[in-house]
């Protein structure tokens, strides 16, 4: 190998560190690319319902008009949501911390009675050996700082998202232009099935939460829970955040079971985690196998994946992740077969 080919190389592996290198600093910003894309190829069939819903003969809506409807309704319907879930939670809240040093005794009475505590420990006890001012304010800086970037980046995904709907054809057509000629309509149609199926995935979240907030309501009213109807609408959005969504969505459920007697907040308790499992093992890889087309094995496999690399992101973005990769590669291995069965006929 010559000096010249050396050197070359070498830049070539320098330059691919850097590039990794940029990636891996700027996978915030990559991320809220990617998030914002999905949610601008996932709405994109709705937007394009809404702008041709005007009747026969009459001209169609602006396309930014369409986003902002399908905004507004997401946005009337969680204001809905927190003006129907939080006033009861208070008042909830409000009767649970007057009972709190009643059922604490009640709890550490049990636990000396099975040898698990040697004594009941007292409010001096606790104090005493709760985290000091200054750790307890730097505790509370971190939850507002990462509360504000929460925010911060919930505003950029939304912002971006609309300007991704707007000029989405544009953005289409200067993609399909960087391949061959002869290759275009074909990257079009594997753009119109990734649309397709990230819309599907979409509408398969819908569904999952609807139904695990309809067993969730059906399930705390037999147990005779209070405000069944507000935990069981948390339980249903909680269902849309994978993995943490549900667990802090029975939190609730089990502390205003505790309101009505110990035994009651321990069937709430197994109760939804008889409904995780369910859901974790059976709803989601059948519901997102049918509406997304991606085979259960394929939808665990990426929530595992998903959920290692990236934690609670990385498994909401697993399933339409791996929807997006089974398009691509049936594509190449589409191209492969036809390129085979090309030299086949050509050596016959």
């Amino acid at each position: 190998m010559t000096a010249a080919a050396v050197g070359r190389a070498v830049i070539t592996i320098a330059l691919a560190a850097a590039a990794l290198a940029a990636l891996y600093v700027a996978r915030s910003a990559i991320l809220i690319i990617y998030i914002s894309g999905l949610l601008a190829t996932g709405l994109g069939p709705l937007v394009h319902i809404i702008e041709h819903a005007a009747a026969p003969g009459t001209q169609r809506l602006p396309r930014w008009l369409a986003i902002l409807l399908i905004y507004l309704v997401i946005v009337s319907v969680l204001t809905s949501v927190g003006l129907l879930v939080v006033p009861p939670l208070i008042e909830q809240s409000q009767d649970l911390s007057k009972r709190i040093p009643e059922l604490l005794e009640r709890g550490q009475r049990f636990l000396v009675d099975r040898g698990v505590l040697d004594h009941q420990i007292t409010l001096e006890e606790a104090v005493r050996n709760a985290p000091g001012p200054g750790q307890a304010a730097g505790t509370v800086a971190s939850a507002v700082a990462s509360v504000f970037t929460g925010i911060l980046a919930l505003i950029t995904v939304l912002m971006l998202t609309f300007y991704l709907l707007v000029e989405s054809d544009a953005l289409l057509a200067g993609f399909v232009r960087l391949f061959p000629r002869p290759d275009r309509p074909r990257v079009q149609a594997a753009a119109l099935k990734i649309s397709t199926k990230v819309s599907a995935w979409l509408s398969g979240q819908l569904i999952l939460g609807g139904t695990i907030g309809l067993t969730a309501a059906a399930g705390l009213y037999l147990l005779g829970v209070p405000y069944f109807y507000v935990l069981a609408l948390l339980a249903g959005f909680g269902e849309l955040i994978p993995v943490v969504g549900p667990i802090f969505s029975a939190v609730p459920a089990v502390l205003v079971a505790l309101t009505v007697s110990p035994q009651t907040a321990l069937f709430t308790l197994l109760f939804f985690l008889a409904q995780q499992q369910f859901e974790n093992h059976l709803l989601v890889p059948r519901i997102m196998a049918r509406q997304v087309g991606v085979s259960p094995v394929v939808v665990i496999v990426a929530l595992l994946i998903g959920g290692s690399l990236l934690g609670i992101m990385g498994a909401i973005l697993a399933v339409p992740s791996a929807a997006i990769i089974q398009v691509v590669v049936d594509e190449l291995l589409d191209e492969r077969d036809q390129l085979q069965s090309s030299r086949d006929l050509n050596g016959t």
